[in-house]
């Protein structure tokens, strides 16, 4: 590291942030909306069937609908230049409800992980135990511990006085108590949950490829979450951490005049990354698609019946033309 004047440390982060940031949001509100509201209505409509498994992914997309709509908010924000408008508390709650939103979806993917690791490699001893009553309790208890975790970010200020900002972690002289936070919630958060699922969907694949007594249909299924996981994970949550905390250590850095040559990429690491994580609301509408074995038959009737329509229709105008 090389030390020299804050000034030289000194980029135009504005232009990466108000231009990027707007369009990945405006992309994820309208896909998560549109997914998350038709896979929640389906899985509402059949409510009294509402297996284990539906409750987290029914939890899930509850978490990216509380998300979704604080995001019309974030997009005014940054189309403007970022200037808050809409003051402190809410700014506090917008935030509030990204974490929320981040860590329940971290959190209710690793209970669905858990329940297939147990409902395949341990299905005679799980039966029973495995209960709709209990993955609704295992549901609110993942909802106080991520309220838990997030509550200490409320009391970072968002704001300075004198300017209209919203902050995503904190001001700069609070940044060193914030990486401290920071760095046990990603351990909390993020890592544990991380360990957990790979644990799982590892060993779950290892008795996979062992018997030949599990059916081709779970197999496919199986391989397609583990898909949709990585998805996830690479995409949106690994790149988030990792440059959510190089980025407060620059900070520090810079606020002690020491210009570190890779500030101005991890600053532009962490925007990109501020983007994609918020994509996580978009893409988890395909667990619903990968759990949800009516909503996928519900797909196929209307692709069928769209099909259909369509023949008759082109009969009737070849009947009509001839």
């Amino acid at each position: 590291m090389k030390k020299m004047n804050l000034t030289n440390c000194s980029y135009n982060y504005g232009n990466i942030e108000n231009k990027m940031l707007p369009a990945l949001y405006t992309i994820s509100f309208i896909i998560g909306f549109v997914g998350n509201a038709w896979g929640l209505k389906l899985l509402l409509q059949k409510w009294q069937k509402l297996r284990i498994i539906n409750v987290f992914v029914l939890n899930l997309g509850l978490a990216n609908v509380l998300y979704l709509f604080t995001l019309p908010f974030l997009m005014v924000y940054y189309f403007s230049g970022g200037k808050w408008i809409f003051g402190d508390i809410f700014c506090k709650m917008t935030r509030f409800c990204f974490n929320v939103n981040l860590y329940c979806s971290i959190g209710f993917l690793t209970c669905i992980s858990v329940y297939r690791y147990l409902a395949i490699v341990h299905p005679l001893r799980m039966m029973g135990r495995l209960t709709v009553t209990r993955s609704v309790l295992i549901s609110v208890l993942v909802w106080l511990l991520v309220i838990v975790q997030s509550m200490p970010d409320i009391f970072f200020p968002k704001r300075f006085k004198d300017k209209a900002q919203c902050f995503h972690s904190t001001s700069l002289d609070k940044t060193e108590d914030y990486l401290t936070y920071s760095l046990v919630w990603t351990t909390t958060g993020f890592c544990i949950p991380l360990l957990v699922t790979l644990g799982c969907y590892g060993h779950v694949t290892f008795v996979l490829c062992r018997r030949n007594t599990i059916e081709k249909t779970l197999r496919q299924k199986c391989v397609k979450f583990l898909f949709i996981l990585i998805l996830l994970f690479s995409v949106c949550y690994i790149p988030y951490h990792v440059f959510r905390n190089l980025s407060l250590f620059s900070r520090i850095q810079s606020k002690q005049n020491i210009c570190v040559w890779w500030d101005k990429h991890v600053f532009t690491g962490h925007q990109i990354s501020r983007g994609l994580v918020c994509l996580n609301s978009a893409l988890n509408p395909l667990v619903y698609l990968q759990m949800s074995e009516h909503i996928l038959t519900h797909i196929r009737q209307l692709c069928c019946s769209a099909s259909v329509q369509w023949e008759n229709h082109t009969v009737m105008q070849n009947a009509l033309d001839g």
